[in-house]
């Protein structure tokens, strides 16, 4: 399996408690693909939402094609995600629990076709988020502390 990731949706991992992921196919003009490849997108405030049974996802800015026409797309436009009814009908139920969200961690092609990472997540709290600065920060420190000691 070859994948190559495209774009990565950071401060996600930063907001967000991740309790479930999914990989899932998402529904695209030639243009946007086009511009996907060459990584003219942004994920920073998209998510997803369920409306009648389907997925999708908005606020996903992929920038028009330079050498589009007047075929290019609407760089916001909402987009539909390909998932199995049966997993539909199962998140449905989740997301209605009180702060749980969709949201998208990264897109990436897989054998040529584009493929986003979806997650279940819930908003962390700021103790939560200074938490992980401290946890990140002394695991830096240690680190710093073997190579300086490998020398």
């Amino acid at each position: 399996m070859t994948s190559n990731i495209v774009i990565q949706n950071r401060k996600a991992r930063y907001l967000f408690h991740f309790l479930d992921k999914w990989e899932v196919g998402i529904v695209l003009q030639g243009t946007e693909v086009k511009s996907l490849r060459e990584g003219k997108a942004n994920l920073k405030d998209s998510y997803a939402r369920i409306e009648g049974g389907e997925v999708f996802l908005y606020q996903f800015h992929i920038s028009q094609y330079d050498k589009g026409s007047i075929y290019n797309h609407h760089p916001l436009r909402k987009r539909k995600l390909l998932m199995h009814k049966k997993e539909i009908r199962k998140l449905e139920g989740r997301v209605e629990e009180k702060g749980l969200t969709l949201v998208p961690l990264s897109v990436y092609f897989n054998r040529g076709k584009a493929k986003i990472e979806l997650a279940l997540a819930k908003g962390k709290k700021s103790y939560d988020k200074r938490a992980d600065i401290a946890k990140r920060d002394s695991d830096r420190d240690i680190e710093r502390e073997f190579k300086r000691k490998r020398q």
